[in-house]
């Protein structure tokens, strides 16, 4: 396990090296682009006090990144969840247990906040990442879908 890593909000100066670690796969490559694009989505995602933009900080370096989601629901009695999203651990620091920290910090700050479900998706592309969660115990329980607009 990396033991010196700090979990933060992300800041602008930052929004450069996750949209590095969003392209740093086949997937991420084929649809991740110019940076101009971000600003617009940062300062939104930045503006919301459900959206935290995480980055994982280790020794001033953005090792990891996760967007982390709550979205109050009148489903399971009114029970508000949490959504993780677009976690991504730089190839220098993959295989050293970070994204397990990464997971276990979101999930954590789930429960601080009282959520009854934390979610998350994965590209079925992504086999390894699939295995990955399988094995911190979240279970492929229902069919997701998207429509591209």
């Amino acid at each position: 396990m990396t033991s010196d890593v700090t979990f933060r909000t992300a800041i602008k100066d930052d929004v450069p090296a996750i949209v590095a670690l969003l392209a740093d796969d086949a997937i991420g490559a084929g649809r991740e682009g110019d940076i101009d694009a971000y600003w617009t989505a940062f300062a939104a995602i930045d503006a919301d006090p459900r959206n935290h933009l995480i980055v994982a900080d280790i020794d001033g370096e953005v090792a990891g990144t996760l967007q982390l989601t709550f979205i109050p629901g009148l489903s399971r009695k009114g029970t508000e969840r949490a959504q993780i999203e677009a976690v991504r651990v730089s190839s220098a620091h993959r295989g050293r247990g970070l994204g397990h920290q990464m997971i276990e910090w979101a999930i954590g700050e789930a429960r601080r906040r009282g959520c009854g479900l934390v979610q998350l998706t994965s590209d079925k592309r992504r086999a390894d990442a699939i295995r990955f969660y399988e094995s911190l115990d979240f279970e492929a329980t229902h069919e997701g879908m998207k429509l591209p607009l």
